[in-house]
């Protein structure tokens, strides 16, 4: 299924633009993440609703979290959502596999 890909916020979407600016190896497997999410909703591993940190569903008002990873040492997060006509794909953020572990307390 196909989706609509957008930044949860204006500011993630400015770092996103940077990454693409300084031609940087993160920005392409960003870039290509979201090529995958886009053509797939289902590209990344879905969390348990119960094992979804409480600040992400505080600070975003989501339901549901996915996953993408970005090779070994980075992951995406993305959550689905709808509007009247068509899915979204909501980038949520992206970190490096130390944040990542912290956030999921691992």
């Amino acid at each position: 299924m196909e989706a609509k890909v957008i930044f949860a916020d204006e500011k993630l979407k400015e770092v996103f633009d940077l990454l693409r600016e300084s031609d940087n190896e993160l920005y392409k497997k960003i870039s290509k993440a979201l090529a995958h999410i886009k053509n797939n909703i289902w590209a990344g591993r879905q969390v348990k609703k119960k094992l979804i940190p409480k600040f992400l569903v505080d600070k975003y008002k989501i339901a549901n979290l996915w996953i993408f990873n970005l090779g070994k040492d980075w992951r995406l997060l993305y959550s689905l959502g709808k509007d009247e006509i068509e899915i979204l794909a909501i980038v949520l953020d992206w970190m490096d596999h130390k944040d990542y572990e912290r956030l999921f307390n691992f």
